[in-house]
């Protein structure tokens, strides 16, 4: 017949547990203290500007006015989801900011891919050296720099009209007044400036890919395209996983401060999306509580296709943020 523990024993045993974590805790920090240290300085950043603004969540089931403040403001409930989800910018907002991420996704994302593959085939270290710099060096160049040299080189006078005039063209287009060439000129521009940048990390991943299988492939008799689909993806794979995870966790979140910069009432049909809508009703228009209610609506999605796709990886590969 079984023994069962007295209550006191249970206590024992409890007690013996927790101070066996706390005294593993504390010779961890003993050990690691100089680690804790350096976390400091982060863990403390991320605590004040974006756990402690969670705070103000609360205003988007309020009807906040700075003046009452928002424990003083009337609770209103979902009441800005509403009327989110019945206004005419619902659907607009929704497409234009799946539109802009999936031809991120679909260029932005696999071409730093493309180009880190590309650049291992090169045998020349000084040509590979040159392609590198002349493709990364935009992504140290200002948002706001680039944006000023789009908008000079696409104004009517500027320099890709002149060109197509060179060449015989007659018409003369103000591109950025286009809401057809919006999303061209952004998905362009965009990887202009990050294709060079985003292929480090892949390069990164082909560096510890281990040389003897390129060896035994080749005396196996094959080829460069042969390896680079037999060995250098299946070595690349999890970091290209783990990024595309974390690109679908951002989807809805497209790079509003480009947007902001690029775009006019002219482009707003296929330029505006769920942030620079936040902006100008939030900050230009004051509506606090319902641009929060949009924003939360816009995060808590992000949350949710992080989750799937980290999910879905797991249940598909062995790959997985967590």
């Amino acid at each position: 017949m079984p023994v069962q523990a007295t209550p006191s024993a249970r206590q024992s045993a409890k007690a013996a547990r927790s101070n066996t974590y706390g005294a593993r805790l504390l010779r961890d920090f003993s050990v690691n203290r100089y680690v804790y240290l350096m976390l400091l300085p982060v863990a403390a950043y991320y605590a004040l500007f974006h756990y402690g603004p969670m705070y103000g969540l609360q205003i988007a089931f309020k009807a906040y006015t700075p003046m009452r403040g928002m424990l003083h403001s009337p609770w209103v409930g979902l009441q800005y989801f509403g009327e989110f989800f019945r206004s005419f910018y619902f659907w607009r907002l929704i497409r234009n900011t799946l539109l802009l991420s999936f031809y991120d996704l679909l260029i932005g994302f696999s071409a730093p891919i493309v180009l880190a593959l590309l650049l291992n085939e090169i045998r020349s270290l000084l040509f590979k050296r040159i392609v590198q710099t002349v493709t990364y060096l935009p992504y140290f160049i200002s948002l706001v720099v680039v944006v000023g040299m789009i908008v000079d080189f696409l104004a009517r006078d500027g320099l890709v009209n002149q060109l197509l005039a060179s060449f015989g063209g007659t018409a003369q287009t103000a591109y950025l007044l286009e809401p057809g060439w919006f999303r061209t000129i952004f998905i362009g521009s965009g990887l202009w400036q990050n294709v060079g940048w985003g292929s480090i990390i892949y390069l990164a991943a082909i560096a510890v890919i281990n040389p003897s299988l390129y060896e035994a492939a080749k005396v196996d008799g094959a080829g460069r395209w042969r390896m680079m689909q037999h060995i250098t993806l299946p070595g690349m794979a999890p970091t290209i996983i783990i990024l595309f995870i974390l690109q679908i966790g951002s989807i809805m979140s497209v790079n509003s401060d480009k947007i902001l910069l690029l775009y006019n009432t002219a482009t707003y049909e296929t330029a505006d999306v769920i942030g620079t809508y936040v902006y100008r009703k939030g900050l230009l228009q004051a509506n606090f509580s319902y641009s929060a209610a949009i924003g939360l609506f816009n995060s808590v999605l992000n949350f949710a296709l992080l989750v799937s796709a980290n999910a879905f990886s797991k249940r598909m590969t062995e790959t997985k943020l967590w």
